[in-house]
């Protein structure tokens, strides 16, 4: 398997999980808890697919970086959460490091 592919189903289910947290209700209710372990057990598998080939703190930072802009939104979207300004910028430099990263490091195979 293509370790970007692996990659990007490890941030989509880290971001399913995640979004799915507040359904859970402290994990009391099932259905939602469920989606949550299998979300963050598929993350994790396939974040060790992608790390066959990608070092460690790049795999981490792309992983975290696109999973907090993902969540981020998803919570504005799904849950009415408001972004003020402050968190804008904070996210729009999290998309600017991913960006960095991907294009200029030297340590990402491509």
């Amino acid at each position: 398997m293509n370790h970007w592919l692996a990659l990007g189903i490890a941030i989509v289910a880290e971001v399913v999980a995640t979004t799915a947290l507040k359904s859970t209700e402290g994990f009391t209710r099932l259905w939602p808890s469920l989606v949550v372990v299998g979300g963050y057990a598929a993350a994790f598998y396939f974040m060790t697919v992608s790390l066959r080939v990608l070092p460690l703190g790049i795999m981490y930072a792309i992983w975290a970086g696109v999973g907090i802009v993902l969540v981020a939104l998803l919570g504005w979207l799904l849950y009415k959460q408001a972004l003020d300004l402050p968190a804008m910028l904070g996210i729009a430099l999290i998309i600017s490091g991913v960006v960095v990263i991907n294009l200029f490091s030297r340590t990402v195979t491509h």
